[in-house]
């Protein structure tokens, strides 16, 4: 079952649970999913391909900036001491996360590294925007840009 499809069943389990939270953050990422769908379409898919879903890698790409938002948003309440604003961005987040795979840790992404920096012939952290590059390639969806990034450094300057 695609991502578009589960999030419609979900929000038909939702609606029957009477389940707020899940009823208003699945709401809002369908509405951001539908407007990646409006801007992807062009020429002849625009013409007659509408309930085309979107690829699954569009979709989590569109997930992943959802829950990002609220993370960032989450950071900005705490940071005003507004908990009530904060715990309602958590609890969305936790929906999102639902519909993410199970992000990778630390040392998983490291591991990933040892191959990508060998099949960039990285040699330094002149090569920075090489290896970020393949990594974000191979980690999409598992793994943040952040914490790719400081890895990579970690990992690049550990040559030097």
């Amino acid at each position: 079952m695609d991502i578009q499809s589960r999030l419609a069943e979900d929000l038909k389990a939702a609606m029957k649970a009477r389940d707020q939270v899940a009823l208003r953050t699945i709401r809002a990422l369908r509405a951001a999913l539908m407007e990646k769908s409006i801007e992807e379409r062009t020429g002849e898919r625009a013409k007659g391909a509408q309930d085309t879903p979107l690829p699954e890698a569009v979709a989590l790409a569109v997930i992943q900036k959802q829950a990002k938002q609220r993370r960032d948003a989450m950071a900005q309440y705490e940071e005003a001491d507004r908990d009530d604003l904060a715990n309602k961005e958590k609890e969305e987040l936790a929906v999102l996360e639902g519909y993410l795979p199970e992000q990778l840790s630390d040392d998983a992404i490291r591991q990933e590294l040892v191959s990508i920096l060998e099949a960039s012939g990285a040699t330094g952290m002149s090569d920075m925007g090489k290896v970020m590059g393949l990594a974000m390639k191979k980690l999409s969806g598992r793994a943040g840009g952040a914490d790719v990034q400081r890895l990579v450094r970690e990992a690049l300057s550990g040559m030097g």
